[in-house]
């Protein structure tokens, strides 16, 4: 979910695109969900009205935080629990990505191009306003990244 999709003011809620989870597998928790959503991104979902950032996650998660000044509690949360892989704008001169992704994920894949996110209704939106990058926190996560078969760059960072 992202709460601030630059391109799109108005639209406070955006999925990942299908083929994105499909590339990555099966997960256990998505604590980011929409409350509505025309599909899965895994096995158990919360939502905004259960704050997944205070619920106990478990197994493997899916985290496409909301996007902004949220984003860093969501991928400390990430590294905490070390069996994640994030979704997030690749700003990765900012002092979040500097704390959060590059001192403690094990992994980063830089999706070529720009991603079109989509509408909780499915439909899928224009160009995202930057480029995006998915992270792994746990070593299994990094090595799905690097075999996942998207466009893009794999990076090893442990």
């Amino acid at each position: 979910m992202d709460t601030s999709f630059e391109r799109n003011k108005g639209i406070d809620e955006w999925l990942t695109p299908p083929y994105i989870i499909e590339a990555l597998g099966s997960f256990n928790m998505d604590p980011c969900s929409p409350v509505k959503r025309p599909w899965d991104t895994a096995k158990n979902h919360y939502t905004k009205k259960q704050n997944g950032l205070l619920q106990v996650w478990k197994g493997r998660v899916w985290c496409n935080p909301p996007y902004g000044t949220e984003t860093a509690k969501w991928l400390e949360k990430c590294s905490k629990h070390k069996n994640a892989i994030a979704l997030t704008f690749a700003r990765t001169e900012t002092k979040m990505f500097f704390e959060q992704v590059w001192n403690k994920a094990d992994a980063v894949f830089f999706i070529k191009g720009r991603l079109n996110f989509y509408t909780v209704k499915g439909i899928e939106g224009d160009s995202a306003g930057s480029p995006s990058v998915l992270i792994a926190y746990g070593k299994q996560n990094a090595r799905i990244l690097q075999k996942c078969g998207l466009e893009g760059k794999f990076i090893q960072l442990k």
